[in-house]
């Protein structure tokens, strides 16, 4: 996978997370919430990979 397509997918799952967690706590639903907030850092740490497959490239390109 890419370092594009890990830094979009954890943006989609960072947003999907929010959403989850917004309407969790809107309708009391703790397991949504829950869920919402697990999608987030799925999401974050998606993009984390994404940056560091770019900083490897970079440094590799640099060599």
């Amino acid at each position: 996978m890419s370092s594009t397509s890990d830094k979009i997918k954890g943006t989609a799952n960072d947003a999907m997370g929010n959403v989850k967690q917004a309407v969790g706590k809107a309708t009391d639903n703790h397991k949504l919430h829950a869920e919402g907030v697990m999608q987030e850092r799925k999401g974050e740490a998606q993009k984390a990979v994404g940056e560091a497959k770019d900083a490897v490239k970079k440094t590799i390109d640099n060599v």
